[in-house]
């Protein structure tokens, strides 16, 4: 996934991101080789698990709080709120809609 961003700060937050993914799946290969360990008899590998399942754990809440981060940052360059992107077109045209109804008040 690539996002491009407007700003420095959303760049940080791009490779952060990408960061934290592939810690994510460094941490889940180091869990998954334990796990296989683990069904093999070598219970030394439990203590390797027990650490990797926690490095997972940090990694992906910073893999969300990260994406969290960039959603935003991808948000507020297009000018959505909310969700939703705003209509500037349609604004200007009731801006000016209203102004010509204040005109025209202002004249009686």
């Amino acid at each position: 996934m690539k996002i491009t961003t407007v700003n420095r700060d959303g760049a940080d937050s791009v490779e952060m991101l990408e960061l934290a993914e592939g810690m994510y799946r460094d941490v889940a290969d180091e869990l998954q080789l334990a796990m296989e360990n683990l069904r093999a008899g070598d219970l030394a590998e439990a203590k390797t698990a027990r650490a990797a399942m926690r490095d997972l754990r940090a990694a992906m809440q910073l893999v969300l709080e990260e994406r969290t981060r960039v959603d935003k940052l991808r948000q507020d360059a297009i000018g959505a709120v909310d969700g939703r992107r705003l209509d500037f077109a349609a604004a200007r045209s009731e801006i000016g809609r209203r102004l010509a109804c204040l005109r025209d008040a202002g004249a009686g």
